[in-house]
């Protein structure tokens, strides 16, 4: 089963939205050398920010950040991780989490969901 884990701004050490932020970053612009970005990333002013990970799998999802956009207008992009391939979600990460448990997201990267049941672990509980 997929188990999704959200970075926080205070979680520990390397994985917390500043940190995953740098290193993805960095790890894109080395991979966007040599592939193509994205269609939604064709803007040079258009910026991905991380906020989740799938255990096991190496993907990521991002907010995807146009120009001149707030926060609460940013939308979900998914990367498979081991691949090429990405997947835009116009809607924000709370209704496009809750849409991937309950199965109505579109999407090919949650093969496992829906479930019958849902867990919720809070990082402090986790790591202590």
């Amino acid at each position: 089963m997929a188990e999704l884990a959200a970075y926080g701004p205070a979680a520990r050490e390397l994985i917390t939205l500043v940190d995953q932020a740098t290193e993805r970053a960095e790890i894109l612009a080395d991979l966007w050398q040599t592939e193509a970005r994205p269609a939604e990333l064709q803007d040079p002013d258009a910026q991905v920010l991380p906020w989740a990970y799938v255990e096991g799998s190496g993907m990521y999802l991002y907010w995807l950040r146009q120009p001149e956009q707030k926060p609460d207008e940013w939308t979900v992009i998914l990367n498979e991780g081991r691949g090429p391939e990405w997947e835009h979600h116009a809607t924000q990460c709370a209704s496009f989490v809750l849409a991937v448990l309950t199965g109505e997201a579109e999407t090919e990267y949650f093969p496992d969901l829906p479930t019958d049941s849902h867990g919720f672990d809070a990082n402090d509980e986790i790591f202590d």
